[in-house]
């Protein structure tokens, strides 16, 4: 993330833009109170047996993020993005075209819209929602959805993917001697997602992956908190010319990130 990065939008203009995120845990009911201390939220699980225990979080009455079980045993307890499209049809026939894969092939979720779940060629996964009754979320203010990094292993393979398949133009922005550029992804004149290639630190069995973040009022304290509830620390909090951030990994193991937007 850099200092001229923009929040998401909301759900004004969603074609094409973060629209939702979720987390699939492999303890829903620890994940849920987790984040209901740490950002506040009201999580209530949907009673009816079609949506398996889904639970939509709200935040000053409006609707900011899934949490729900696994679909399958194995998988990690992680966060997924989802990208909004009116035609999730269409949009993975552009993804298969673009070189992605389409793993799971878009379906109708009860009456609230229909989803699908992309591999980029990257190897990151990202999904994409259309909404019918459930249009998104609230995002871009305190404890919500604030932006989306992706942290790719062949970076340069993301550029013309998302281009070709989200209509995303590319920034890039240096990073210092030595340092892969920061991408903004853009669409239109808006930035809506970074990315740059992943760092060689980092252990070759982690895939390429999108982390979340969340605005926090006060890094420092949020993070603090995060720890005291049982979270494990990814990274420290660190200032940069747009503020601070963190990443810590939840109880459950999934990672994201903690955002403090600098004072103007």
């Amino acid at each position: 993330m850099t200092d001229n990065a923009t929040p998401a939008a909301g759900t004004a203009g969603w074609a094409g833009k973060p629209i939702w995120v979720d987390l699939a845990s492999a303890d829903p009911e620890g994940s849920r109170a987790f984040y209901s201390g740490l950002f506040g939220w009201l999580v209530a699980a949907n009673p009816d047996p079609q949506y398996g225990g889904y639970a939509v979080a709200t935040h000053a009455g409006q609707p900011v993020a899934g949490i729900g079980p696994r679909m399958m045993p194995e998988a990690p307890t992680a966060w997924s993005l989802y990208i909004g499209t009116p035609d999730a049809d269409a949009l993975a026939q552009a993804v298969a075209a673009a070189g992605g894969r389409v793993i799971a092939p878009p379906m109708s979720v009860g009456d609230q819209g229909r989803m699908a779940v992309f591999q980029d060629p990257t190897g990151a996964f990202v999904c994409a929602w259309q909404p019918i009754s459930m249009a998104g979320f609230a995002a871009g203010r305190p404890n919500t959805f604030d932006w989306a990094e992706l942290s790719a292993r062949g970076f340069e393979r993301a550029a013309p993917f998302y281009a070709a398949a989200f209509g995303w133009t590319s920034r890039q922005t240096p990073t210092g001697e030595g340092q892969p550029p920061y991408t903004h992804f853009r669409l239109g004149d808006e930035a809506i997602a970074g990315g740059m290639e992943m760092s060689p630190m980092v252990p070759a069995s982690v895939p390429s992956y999108w982390m979340v973040y969340f605005r926090v009022p006060d890094v420092h304290d949020a993070h603090r908190r995060a720890l005291e509830a049982g979270a494990t620390e990814g990274l420290a909090p660190q200032d940069f010319p747009g503020g601070r951030f963190s990443i810590v990994r939840d109880p459950q193991g999934a990672a994201f990130a903690l955002h403090e937007v600098a004072a103007r």
